[in-house]
């Protein structure tokens, strides 16, 4: 999965269209962009659609993205859609591993409900949209066997830190905002799940938001949030791997595999270890896994 792409959940045409974005993932949302007098209509917009892609050859994975916890919609939220059988539910405004523990507990409630297997809805969590947070994302190692990723975002976390903005006037993140993402990379190779970039606001600027894909992959994020359509071609081409890039890992797989047990090989003149075999395997997953994304469409 690399590309997941935002679309609101109280609008059935956007989110038909959204389904020829290319994007791996659409993300239904009852939250943020859902005023709180149009949440029950969005809610049955919403488990409408997941109705009507559900087993649908070629479609998107389908996330939900509720309302937060505390915010006293999350449980109507969860009610409403879980019949739709989305893949995932996304949970906003976490505040550590425990909050996906919570959420886990709500879901094994209700899939019996629906003849839905123990365990098949996900969970992917933002987890640094408050100060609070930022100090809790060793937490999520071990929250939960439903939990496939964990993202951050720049502009709740703003808000709750009073600041101005969040970015220098070149458009990079400013310190707090870079800690954030620096520590939800770490958080989530600890719990060894999918590390996802936040969204790039600018949805214009398509070579800003190349940039900060690029400088996100090189980090070692494998996916990216998308807040418009145009923004998707941009981020599936960065986070799928090269066919050299490819070729690369496999001949160092294969190297090390001739090699026995070696904990050094030499490929190439270049004098190669076990962390070049672990990046050369992981490269070689997520390049697997562009194949599947590919193959849903």
């Amino acid at each position: 999965m690399r590309s997941l792409l935002f679309v609101p959940g109280d609008s059935p045409k956007k989110m038909e269209k959204a389904l020829g974005s290319g994007a791996d993932a659409l993300i239904l949302d009852l939250e943020d962009s859902v005023a709180a007098g149009a949440k029950p209509a969005a809610r049955e917009a919403t488990l409408a659609f997941l109705r009507d892609t559900l087993d649908e050859d070629g479609a998107p994975a389908r996330i939900v993205r509720i309302n937060a916890l505390d915010s006293g919609y999350c449980d109507a939220d969860i009610d409403a859609v879980i019949g739709g059988r989305p893949e995932a539910i996304l949970l906003p405004k976490s505040r550590d591993g425990r909050d996906v523990t919570l959420l886990d507990a709500k879901l094994t409630a209700r899939e019996p409900l629906h003849e839905i297997d123990d365990g098949t809805i996900k969970i992917h969590a933002i987890a640094t949209e408050t100060a609070q947070a930022l100090f809790t994302l060793g937490s999520y190692q071990g929250a939960s066997t439903r939990l496939a990723g964990l993202s951050w975002g720049a502009e709740d976390l703003s808000a709750d830190l009073g600041a101005e903005t969040n970015r220098h006037a070149d458009g990079r993140y400013r310190d707090p905002y870079r800690l954030a993402r620096t520590l939800c990379l770490l958080g989530a190779t600890a719990a060894e799940v999918t590390p996802i970039d936040t969204v790039h606001t600018a949805f214009r600027d398509l070579d800003a938001l190349r940039s900060e894909c690029e400088e996100a992959r090189i980090d070692g994020f494998t996916a990216k949030l998308a807040i418009h359509p145009a923004q998707v071609p941009v981020i599936n081409d960065v986070f799928t791997p090269s066919a050299a890039e490819i070729a690369r890992a496999e001949a160092i797989v294969a190297a090390f595999a001739e090699a026995g047990d070696a904990g050094v090989i030499g490929l190439n003149g270049e004098m190669l270890d076990r962390p070049h075999l672990k990046r050369a395997e992981r490269l070689l997953q997520r390049a697997r896994l562009s194949r599947l994304s590919r193959a849903r469409r």
